[in-house]
C-alpha cells in the first residue's frame, strides 16, 4: 500500500521539510499530469511542454520552503507553471526574431532550424478520440484539437492564460483570480476577450466543415 495515498498535499509538504524525499516524489507522481495539462495547452507543442514541466517541478523543488500553507499546493503550483509558460513564450518569441533576422540576412539554416514538423504525439491530447473508433472519425476529432491548439497559440499571452485555466483546466474565477493576481471582474472581462478572439480564429474552419464518414 502506498504510505503517502493518505496524505494530502499539505502532508506531504511537510514530511518532505522533515526530511523525507520520497514525500517529494508523491507530490510530483499527484499533480504531473495536471500541470503537464496546463503547460501542453498554453504551448501547443508536446516538447516545449515537457521541458517547461520539468522547469516548474525544479521550481516547486527550489520555492517550497517558503510555502505559505494557507494557500493549496494547486492554486501555488499553477501560478508558478503559468509564469513558466510566458517566460517560455517570450524566449521562444525572441528565438523566432533570430531566425527571422538570420533569414533576413540571407544565412542558410542548419537542416531542420526553424521548421519544425510538429511531432504526432503533440495533439493527441486525451480528449479528442478517446471514445471514437472509426479511423475517419479520430481524424475529424484530431483536426478539431489542432484548430484550437493553431487558434489559443495566436492569443496573447495573458488572454491565454485566463482561457487555459478556466476552459482547460475547469477552474473557478476566485481559483484564476489567485492564480493571475487579479480581480475577478478582470478575470471574467479578459476571459470574454479570449472567447471571442478564439471563437473567430476559428470560425472559418468550422463552416467549411470536415469529411463526411
Amino acid at each position: 500500500m502506498d504510505p503517502y495515498r493518505e496524505k494530502d498535499d499539505h502532508g506531504l509538504i511537510r514530511a518532505h521539510a522533515a526530511g523525507d524525499r520520497a514525500a517529494f516524489d508523491a507530490l510530483v507522481v499527484r499533480h504531473k499530469d495536471r500541470l503537464f495539462n496546463l503547460c501542453f495547452w498554453f504551448l501547443g507543442d508536446f516538447h516545449e511542454a515537457e521541458d517547461v514541466c520539468q522547469e516548474v517541478f525544479i521550481k516547486i523543488y527550489q520555492s517550497i520552503p517558503k510555502f505559505r500553507f494557507e494557500a493549496s499546493f494547486a492554486t501555488w503550483s499553477y501560478r508558478i507553471a503559468v509564469n513558466a509558460c510566458k517566460n517560455r513564450l517570450r524566449s521562444l518569441a525572441y528565438r523566432l526574431k533570430k531566425v527571422t533576422r538570420r533569414l533576413d540576412a540571407g544565412a542558410v539554416l542548419p537542416k531542420g532550424e526553424g521548421q519544425r514538423r510538429p511531432a504526432d504525439d503533440e495533439v493527441d491530447t486525451a480528449a479528442a478520440a478517446a471514445a471514437i473508433s472509426r479511423p475517419d472519425a479520430r481524424l475529424e476529432a484530431r483536426e478539431r484539437v489542432e484548430a484550437v491548439h493553431r487558434a489559443i497559440r495566436t492569443l496573447d499571452a495573458d488572454k491565454r492564460s485566463v482561457l487555459v485555466l478556466r476552459d482547460m483546466e475547469g477552474l473557478s474565477y476566485a481559483e484564476i483570480a489567485d492564480i493571475t493576481a487579479l480581480p475577478v471582474g478582470t478575470v471574467k472581462s479578459r476571459l470574454a476577450r479570449a472567447r471571442d478572439e478564439l471563437k473567430n480564429k476559428l470560425t472559418d474552419f468550422l463552416s467549411n466543415g470536415l469529411p463526411n464518414g
